[in-house]
């Protein structure tokens, strides 16, 4: 029986720890070349050491598998052009970059500094822009020469963006941007065969595991597993999902779920006096569905104090 992703070429940034190294190997699984990208550097972003990405490197060749490991920066142009051109040099194509590198820098909107704000917005806003980039021109030069392509960008987005989370203003505009990224890309990129999707998961990772007030039981930790997250991504990068574009998928122990984007709510006819909006829109409010809380379900709005 033939694997989802039989020979095809495949790039993973942050691929050598938690969610990224559940990718490397799963895509490895199913018959994908990898080039395993990750800076190994701390949860913040700070350091490097380039020893993770060649430990699943290791792991994927110990299982019959292909692979090699970069170490560039993806939020660096130059070094997101390596990265793609890693790919077309040790495997001679290109077919699925799934954008995963990622840091935190958690703080409160009124102490976040502007180191902290920039650092995550270039890791990952820039660090899925410039893979993608780089990737997509190489799809588009492949298509005018009149060579199949069968694209795939995979970004990594997350509830935090799409609902919102407190304490997280820096990753969770970045993690919207790139929601948004993904619906604007797919669109632009169709007539090159080339989707573009996300996945918001959820998952005890390094970059998570310490954000919960109390240590996580066996099942909890089943439940929020990389494991889980790894299966919509490989799917995403094969064949069979040459249909799917510009969609965001999230994805956990507990669900698999397509989040649906903004649309347009409770309407009225525009007023030009300001002064006679405040009933207006009180009646709005009472109409328009609330925003969705980090469940994905209906929560609340938030309230001045």
């Amino acid at each position: 029986m033939a694997r989802l992703c039989e020979g095809r070429v495949a790039v993973v940034t942050g691929g050598a720890r938690g969610i990224g190294r559940e990718h490397s190997l799963s895509l490895a699984r199913h018959g994908a070349k990898v080039v395993v990208n990750d800076l190994g550097g701390n949860m913040d972003g700070t350091g490097d050491d380039k020893s993770p990405a060649q430990q699943v490197v290791d792991e994927i060749t110990a299982m019959g598998g292909e692979a090699v490991a970069n170490g560039d920066d993806v939020s660096s142009w130059d070094g997101a052009k390596r990265l793609i051109d890693t790919a077309v040099d040790a495997f001679g194509d290109l077919h699925v970059v799934i954008n995963n590198a990622g840091i935190l820098r958690d703080r409160m909107l009124t102490n976040m500094t502007e180191e902290e704000w920039d650092a995550v917005i270039k890791v990952h806003l820039k660090g899925t822009f410039a893979p993608a980039r780089h990737a997509a021109a190489y799809w588009r030069e492949q298509h005018k020469a009149g060579k199949p392509v069968s694209g795939r960008i995979i970004n990594t987005t997350s509830v935090s963006g799409i609902y919102g989370n407190p304490g997280q203003t820096n990753y969770g505009a970045a993690k919207a941007g790139i929601a948004s990224f993904t619906v604007i890309a797919a669109l632009e990129l169709a007539r090159y065969n080339v989707t573009v999707n996300a996945v918001a998961p959820v998952a005890l990772t390094r970059m998570t595991e310490n954000l919960s007030a109390a240590p996580a039981n066996d099942a909890e930790r089943d439940m929020r597993s990389p494991r889980w997250i790894a299966p919509i991504a490989t799917w995403l990068a094969s064949p069979e999902a040459a249909h799917v574009t510009g969609r965001v998928f999230e994805a956990s122990g507990q669900v698999l779920a397509i989040a649906e984007g903004w649309h347009r709510g409770p309407r009225v006819k525009p007023v030009d006096d300001a002064e006679a909006l405040g009933p207006i829109v009180e009646e709005l409010l009472s109409k328009a569905r609330k925003n969705a809380g980090m469940n994905g379900e209906d929560g609340h709005p938030p309230q001045p104090a």
